[in-house]
């Protein structure tokens, strides 16, 4: 009985301990899923951070990445040459580096050596000017005083005169007063003999380019020119004015200029407008303009000034400008309604909805613009050489280099050697691209020239298809480049008339110049032709009022 009562014992110390140790495992395995739960939830956090941290520092970069672009804009050169391009050497896409080897001229035996020319005198440096200005003539002489002989045998005569040196003399402007003085006449006969007043017949005055103004048609004109081309805005033309003694407020300068446009110019723009969609190969540009007094749009609303001219095909340039109140794409459409060819332009959108008779060409400049902005950014010097920047932009140089070859050879010639050399690069070009953009953040300035590149792919390589076609869209850039100058000096205009009317005075301009015209002395003579007719009913003034037709004194002297 003891022995079983030990045993019984013993069970029910082992069932106790056995049930101790289960409690212990329960109690083991509920910790260890809480530890499990707590180290999941640890490992989530620290991804979180870590994508948070990615994120932070992506955001960082390119914070970083923007201030020294813009600081780079502010205070660097804005030339898109680089030191980096070749890195010391002369590397290629296409070959290995070749160093640069210096040119040893050899000297050619004084028997071969080309005869030797006398150096010019400092007086033939004012043959370069131009024959039809006014000459004067200043001869030096001896006093009589002096014109003895110094051996005292007599008085001297004059041998000769030879011309020393010629200097270039700069007047001032000055302003004149016109009077117009008119005769009356009267029949002495009648007079005696008529009962009643005898006729009495007047001199016809010559009409006004503004009735019953003082200004005449070369004051518009200066005042025009001044503004367009020299970038004076009215009220220092007006602290001018005051300077030489002739008070001309602003209000009547921007009035003149205003009224000369409506009555003069309009009519031979809208003619130049007619010419330039007659064209087939055109480009186009923008820039923002702010008109204070647009009806409905508060004063600091950003209008558009579009610009679009002419290729180097034409035979008589045209450049016109366009204001309107936005950038939408019913603008350029409305402009170019009944053109039909080809439009160089940037990658705005607006230009991508234009009727299908229309064929939308890119520009490679503004693709060479971003990757040097992207190199720009790139601070140490060893990572530019061989960055992903630097080789976009020798792709485009490569395709730049083919249109230097060929820029002086027809249009034909072009159009042929183009296609045979640049599709070979075009095609390494968009598959080097494509192999890159993964790998590139999008919002990074790399990640833009590439995505760029790649999105206006389709227009880039049309300038494939004809001769006549530039690769890049600096023509319309040059051309808008003088009304964004002078924007930085008047900054904005007053009234809608006033935006309309620095459109058509800025377009007759620049044409002008395009056309090798002196400004000032075109529009001197539209105005002073024009003068008292309405050139709305007078279609073939119009035409004789064109800049290709102007007069040889409008020609700028060569």
């Amino acid at each position: 009985m003891a022995a079983e009562e030990t045993i019984a014992a013993l069970l029910q110390q082992i069932q106790k301990q056995s049930e101790t140790i289960d409690n212990l495992v329960k109690t083991i395995e509920s910790t260890n899923q809480a530890h499990k739960a707590e180290l999941a939830e640890a490992k989530a956090e620290n991804a979180a951070l870590k994508a948070e941290l990615a994120e932070v520092n992506s955001k960082l970069s390119w914070l970083l990445e923007q201030t020294t672009s813009n600081n780079r804009k502010i205070y660097g050169s804005s030339s898109e040459k680089s030191a980096y391009d070749f890195g010391g050497a002369q590397v290629g896409l296409f070959e290995e580096a070749v160093p640069v080897v210096p040119i040893i001229e050899t000297v050619e035996s004084a028997d071969n050596a080309p005869p030797r020319q006398s150096p010019k005198k400092r007086g033939e440096m004012g043959s370069r000017l131009p024959t039809n200005l006014t000459v004067e003539k200043v001869e030096c002489m001896l006093p009589e005083d002096e014109q003895d002989c110094p051996k005292g045998h007599g008085p001297m005569r004059a041998i000769g005169k030879e011309l020393v040196r010629r200097e270039l003399k700069m007047i001032p402007a000055k302003a004149i007063v016109t009077e117009f003085w008119r005769y009356s006449y009267l029949c002495r006969v009648c007079e005696g003999t008529t009962v009643g007043p005898a006729p009495i017949v007047k001199a016809e005055l010559p009409p006004q380019v503004i009735k019953g103004s003082m200004c005449a048609p070369e004051t518009v004109a200066h005042i025009a020119v001044e503004k367009c081309t020299m970038g004076s805005p009215l009220y220092r033309q007006e602290a001018a004015w005051n300077r030489i003694g002739i008070q001309i407020n602003r209000q009547t300068m921007a009035s003149w200029l205003i009224k000369c446009s409506e009555d003069y110019l309009e009519p031979i723009y809208d003619r130049l407008h007619w010419q330039l969609c007659q064209q087939k190969f055109l480009h186009s540009d923008s820039t923002n303009f702010q008109v204070l007094k647009e009806p409905g749009r508060p004063a600091q609303s950003q209008s558009q000034m579009w610009l679009y001219r002419t290729s180097g095909d034409a035979e008589h340039p045209i450049v016109l400008y366009d204001y309107q109140e936005d950038k939408k794409q019913e603008r350029p459409r409305d402009f170019l309604a009944g053109f039909s060819g080809y439009l160089m332009t940037d990658g705005f959108s607006s230009y991508h909805c234009l009727p299908d008779d229309i064929i939308v060409v890119g520009c490679f400049a503004h693709v060479f613009r971003r990757f040097s902005d992207a190199l720009k950014v790139i601070k140490k010097d060893e990572d530019r050489v061989g960055s992903l920047a630097l080789m976009g932009k020798q792709f485009c140089g490569k395709l730049f280099d083919i249109e230097r070859d060929i820029k002086d050879k027809s249009f034909d010639e072009r159009h042929t050697i183009r296609n045979e050399k640049a599709p070979p690069i075009l095609d390494e070009f968009r598959t080097w691209l494509l192999s890159v953009q993964p790998f590139v953040a999008t919002q990074s300035k790399i990640g833009k020239a590439v995505n760029y590149t790649l999105n206006q792919w389709k227009y880039l390589e049309r300038y494939l298809l004809d001769g006549r076609i530039e690769c890049n869209n600096s023509r319309a850039e040059r051309s808008i480049k003088p009304f964004v100058i002078n924007r930085k000096n008047f900054l904005f205009a007053d009234s809608v008339a006033g935006a309309r009317a620095a459109a058509v005075l800025h377009s007759m301009t620049e044409t002008a110049k395009e056309n090798s015209l002196d400004p000032h002395s075109y529009l001197s003579h539209v105005f002073r032709t024009a003068a008292g007719v309405n050139l709305w009913e007078n279609h073939d003034m119009v035409i004789a009022l064109l800049p290709e037709n102007a007069p040889a004194e409008c020609q700028v002297p060569q």
